[in-house]
């Protein structure tokens, strides 16, 4: 008999200690498995640096795109713009000489070629105006235009302190060869930091402006035109894009 209530003791007190093992064990589980405050943090921050990183090289990725296809646009505009005004000096176009009847003196017109140094904001803004023979026609239709005064001229761009080249081109039906100031052209190229054009003699010697009215340089035309062009660097603007090129003047006269 004691041996048989000692077995049911022993029965009994191994059920009751089963539901509080298996409480404890699933307490335990459950512990294992949550996450704490710190680790939340820790996890926010470290997809915020992954996120921040990601940002930043994709906007890096698009600001590197944009300066390369603006500085390929400058390029692309001085070409153009240095390939039209060539093509203009080197179709420059000289006056013949006329006698006069009573004295019968040869005496030129009035005008052949006049460069001015000028200076917008302490920059150069040089202009630059002659004869030739090259016209664009804007019309569609094929006519002989003849002699044909071309000017270059700068004015301040509509993007702050840039400028603007203007080329003007107006078909001359008459011979009084007279330049008026340069007006209505067309825009050649914009953001310009400056443009400077330099004169050189027969001898060598270079010259800022030039004016083939006055008596030093009575009816003379340059042996060679350099052209400068400066352009708003995006990357570093203290060092602006400078584009040269030099043309010598096959000078023809009517």
């Amino acid at each position: 008999m004691n041996g048989e209530r000692f077995v049911e003791l022993s029965i009994a007190r191994f059920t009751c200690a089963c539901p509080l093992k298996r409480a404890t064990s699933n307490q335990q589980r459950s512990h294992t498995y949550g996450f704490t405050l710190v680790e939340i943090l820790i996890a926010i921050f470290i997809f915020a640096v992954v996120l921040t990183t990601i940002y930043t090289s994709y906007t890096g990725t698009f600001r590197v795109i944009d300066e390369t296809e603006s500085q390929a646009e400058i390029y692309r505009m001085a070409s153009i713009a240095m390939e039209r005004m060539l093509e203009d000096l080197e179709s420059i176009y000289v006056s013949k000489i006329e006698e006069k009847p009573e004295s019968g003196e040869e005496t030129p017109h009035s005008f052949q070629f006049m460069g001015e140094d000028r200076e917008i904001k302490g920059r150069c803004a040089d202009t630059l105006r002659f004869i030739s023979r090259v016209h664009i026609n804007l019309s569609g239709q094929e006519q002989d235009t003849g002699i044909t005064e071309i000017g270059y001229y700068v004015e301040e761009g509509d993007e702050g302190d840039d400028f603007a080249l203007y080329r003007s081109d107006k078909p001359m039906f008459d011979k009084t060869f007279s330049l008026e100031e340069q007006t209505g052209g067309l825009v050649l190229c914009k953001r310009l930091v400056s443009v400077n054009f330099t004169y050189y003699e027969e001898d060598g010697e270079v010259l800022e402006s030039w004016d083939s009215s006055s008596d030093a340089l009575k009816d003379k035309i340059p042996k060679m035109v350099s052209i400068s062009l400066e352009f708003v660097n995006s990357l570093d603007p203290e060092a602006p894009l400078r584009f040269i090129t030099s043309v010598a003047l096959p000078i023809e006269h009517g």
